[in-house]
């Protein structure tokens, strides 16, 4: 009650920030008629005079009036569009560090002009963060004649660039770029060897668009770069062979199963004892198992293929979860219905999909490197964003992100009316509906917009409509080339769009048809007449109601429902919204209330009768709360098991960037031998032992091996009066000498050179080693719960033991390398390709997000040569890859034999 009368007497939180940004409009538009009278080398001079005030000590807050009052006056100049007011107040909120919630239609594409021009003065870099590379490509060559026009640079980041375009890209004052490819740049760029060879700049400020659904609905899944592992893949096909055989035998006529079960909500399925017995006994039967029994440690590979193959063929489904084409599997983002051309599932689930689907199956990979999205984000020091719809998600954007939601007025009042839900007891009935509004629509030459949840439905929809011979569009990833051209017309007189998630489509619906887009796809016609056919279609189609949007199942979050919605009523303009459900629909089945079914039952429902009530519609929120508080939880373990990682990460990518800067490394080398010799003297030479009990002969073993140093240990050890530290120091001043001495012969820069480039090389090696134990640890730390311990505290403490551990590595592996290098010349080995791929999340979720078109990891060349490796010298191998054979023939890998951790 106190929380009500105070909103009442003090308005809400939004409306009093809204209240201190108008104020400053009036301000901005005082500058108007001067502005005006000026010429455009004039105002274009305005973008210098702002520099040198900066200079001289203003700020940015200082300029806001007058920089965004230029940008208005640019804006009319160039695009032939001014600010509004509304506008004005979206943008302040951006510069302010906000996200600016905007109805669509209310024009984001521009307001973010006001602060990127704002924030670029300082010439620091601004990055406009996109869904997709279509929008990138348009805003970037739409809004990039305003910033051209005052004096500004812009760049985009696209798929394909080399290293040198990006590099210009990023260089420029306003850079455009999808978050994919800018968090695959970042992931790059803590991969090369030189800081001239990196391409982004110290970040700066970043304005993300569709803010949800970059931050919130793909930060489920981690960014990784991977390079392919030696593992082979005919054993996917394998097991789908027994899997499938195995799910056919245990299929009962009630269309349930016996050897499994499956949790819809968790996306789980789990082969019961009974199951697993059946299967191993099938595995057998194949070959495939040929010793112990399906859960002996030695079989736990097996096990793996098994479960993913059980996981693809039970809870992913073709022309939902993915689709076919072109022999590929590519997967389908379940929030906007487009393919996610390049990525994969990680963790051997695609492999698995891929042999379900008789494709060629390729190789998985292993991590390189990885990063959140939640994480890099967080590394601008400034963040904004802008969405349709973020207020449902407030509260996850202030805890995650520190960022405030302000929700910014229309420029004019929403008339769109949106109905309350149908609710049908069958899919049948509720589609039969649908196709009957559909056709009422038609006839009075209303638009109508169908927005469906999956491909498959879409389709079912499509034909019910070509069965009543009603003229219609589809759009969903299949037909995803034809999108500009179907959206383009979506709003033409009896127009009829089933489009799969609307999410981030990123073009408007507008009344009559989209002008730009029909001059751009119909050349021949002429636009002045193009431009008279809309105007009169425009007035139509007003008359007729204005567009009128049908969702055909709520989604589990009520933004995507919010976005559909959107599309209609932009600008003041007319429309209409229904949703039409049934009680076999996915989130009414699955998350819905029993009582609502048993209540529905109840009153009646009869075939082809539906209900209608606000009451019906407070029960679905509360059903799509429920599904998003479980999605945020999600996403805060993921977050919360990266931070672990991400402290690590910031550690080693600063290391690399220092190494890379320093001129020279000798001194950390030295530092890294005296701390070998420091742990090999202290593991052969217990603290105040005899000398009787000192291990002289495998200590002169360890310094040979390690250092290349054939020293008389056991005569140093044999003399009176000498300990420990005599003895650390005597190895110490030795190994320095030899150190000293190959310098001399290599001379200053080659040794520069050698030392930097080990030492990089192998920090990357072990970075790569320890990403993949903390995939491993990650897996499996979810069972310490059984012991009652915290699965997240155990995870940080061995995480940090495997941190302490792969820098003791690190260290004795440069020096053992530094101390057997060799000069030669010889060309190096084509590096394998890495590519960019998802990564499984904790708790047994999989990350749904990768990028596979290999990219070629620069490296320096190796200072030794193939063809002199000798099985007998370790000082000739350099350094073998961890699984590669190990050079001297025992026909182990390496890192099972001389490469193992001691």
């Amino acid at each position: 009650m106190f929380a009500s009368l105070a909103r009442a007497v003090f308005g809400t939180s939004n409306d009093r920030a809204l209240k201190g940004f108008r104020r400053r409009v009036a301000a901005i538009a005082a500058f108007e008629p001067a502005l005006s009278e000026l010429s455009d080398e004039a105002l274009r001079a305005k973008t210098t005079e702002f520099r040198a005030r900066l200079e001289k000590g203003e700020t940015l807050d200082e300029l806001l009036e007058e920089a965004f009052a230029v940008v208005r006056e640019g804006a009319k100049r160039v695009l032939g569009l001014r600010h509004f007011d509304v506008q004005m107040i979206g943008g302040m909120v951006l510069h302010s560090g906000k996200i600016s919630e905007m109805k669509t239609g209310e024009g984001k594409t521009l307001v973010a002009t006001l602060a990127v021009y704002l924030n670029a003065l300082p010439g620091l870099g601004v990055h406009v963060v996109t869904v997709n590379d279509y929008l990138a490509k348009r805003d970037a060559e739409w809004m990039g004649q305003l910033y051209r026009f005052l004096g500004l640079s812009t760049g985009i980041i696209i798929p394909g660039l080399d290293d040198a375009q990006r590099r210009e890209a990023y260089a420029a004052d306003i850079t455009y770029g999808t978050n994919n490819e800018l968090g695959f740049d970042y992931l790059r760029d803590n991969m090369k060897y030189r800081l001239e060879d990196m391409t982004q700049r110290p970040f700066n400020f970043a304005i993300v668009d569709e803010v949800d659904s970059i931050l919130i609905d793909e930060a489920r899944t981690p960014l990784i770069i991977s390079g392919p592992s030696d593992e082979p893949t005919e054993l996917y096909s394998k097991v789908d062979a027994v899997v499938q055989d195995f799910l056919h035998r245990g299929r009962k006529e009630d269309g349930t199963h016996e050897f499994y079960e499956k949790d819809e909500k968790a996306r789980t399925v789990v082969m019961t004892d009974h199951g697993s017995e059946i299967v191993e006994d099938m595995l057998r039967e194949a070959g495939l198992l040929t010793e112990g029994n399906l859960y002996d440690i030695f079989n736990i590979s097996l096990v793996h293929h098994v479960q993913q193959s059980l996981r693809a063929r039970v809870l992913f489904t073709r022309d939902v979860d993915y689709i076919v084409r072109d022999g590929k599997v590519m997967i389908i983002d379940e929030f906007t219905g487009r393919m996610l051309e390049g990525r994969r599932y990680s963790d051997g689930l695609h492999q698995a999909l891929e042999a379900k689907e008789a494709v060629t199956v390729e190789r998985e990979n292993q991590t390189l490197a990885s990063i959140t999205f939640q994480n890099y984000f967080r590394l601008y020091p400034k963040l904004a964003g802008m969405t349709g719809t973020a207020m449902t998600e407030a509260d996850e954007f202030e805890q995650i992100y520190k960022l405030q939601v302000v929700e910014i007025p229309t420029n004019v009042p929403v008339t769109r009316i949106d109905h309350d839900d149908e609710i049908y007891r069958t899919a049948a009935e509720k589609y039969e509906a649908v196709a009957t509004l559909i056709a009422e629509c038609r006839e009075r030459g209303q638009p109508v917009l169908v927005g469906t949840t999956s491909i498959e439905k879409s389709e079912i929809i499509s034909e019910l409509l070509n069965n009543k011979k009603i003229k219609h569009s589809v759009l969903n990833a299949r037909f995803h080339e034809q999108e500009a051209k179907i959206v383009a017309q979506a709003g033409a007189p009896g127009a009829i769009t089933i489009a799969t998630n609307m999410a981030g489509r990123g073009t408007d619906i507008k009344l009559g048809g989209n002008y730009e887009m029909r001059v751009a796809l119909e050349p021949e016609t002429p636009p002045e007449v193009i431009r008279a056919e809309i105007e009169v279609n425009h007035a139509k189609v007003k008359a007729a109601g204005g567009l009128f949007v049908i969702g055909t199942e709520r989604h589990e979050s009520r933004r995507i429902d919010n976005q559909l919605r959107g599309r209609s009523g932009r600008q003041g303009d007319p429309g209409g919204s229904r949703f039409f459900l049934s009680l076999e629909d996915d989130l009414m089945r699955i998350f819905g209330s029993d009582r609502m079914g048993g209540m529905l039952q109840k009153l009646g429902l009869r075939e082809g009768e539906a209900i209608i009530h606000p009451w019906i519609n407070k029960a679905l929120e509360k059903a799509q709360k429920k599904v998003e508080t479980r999605n945020f939880d999600m996403r805060k373990n993921v977050l919360k098991y990266d931070d672990v990682m991400n402290d690590q990460r910031k550690e080693v990518y600063a290391q690399r960037r220092e190494f890379m800067s320093a001129e020279a490394v000798s001194a950390v080398v030295a530092e890294m031998r005296e701390d070998v010799i420091t742990t090999l003297v202290a593991l052969r030479i217990p603290e105040r032992a005899f000398a009787e009990q000192w291990q002289s002969a495998e200590l002169a073993e360890d310094i040979a091996r390690v250092l290349g140093l054939n020293l008389p240990i056991m005569e140093w050890a044999a003399e009176e009066g000498i300990d420990e530290n005599h003895l650390r120091e005597r190895i110490t001043e030795a190994a320095q000498a030899e150190a000293d001495a190959k310098a001399q012969r290599f001379g200053v820069d080659l040794t520069n050179y050698i030392e930097k480039s080990i030492l990089l090389q192998t920090l990357d090696h072990v970075w790569k080693e320890h990403l993949l134990a903390l995939d491993y640890l990650r897996q499996g730390i979810g069972l310490r719960s059984y012991g009652q311990r915290d699965p997240l505290n155990e995870y940080k403490r061995e995480a940090f033991k495997l941190f302490n551990a792969m820098l003791d590595e690190l260290k004795e592996r440069v020096t053992r390398l530094t101390a057997h290098v060799s000069i030669a010349e010889a060309p190096p080995p084509p590096p394998p390709p890495v590519t960019m791929e998802n990564h499984p999340l904790p708790g047994g979720m999989t990350g749904e997000l990768a990028l596979a078109e290999p990219v070629v990891q620069a490296q320096p060349p190796r200072p030794y040569r193939e063809d002199e490796v000798d099985p007998a010298r370790p000082e000739t191998w350099g350094a073998t890859p961890r699984n590669a054979p190990c050079p001297c023939g025992s026909g182990k890998k390496f890192k099972y034999c001389h490469g193992a951790v001691k």
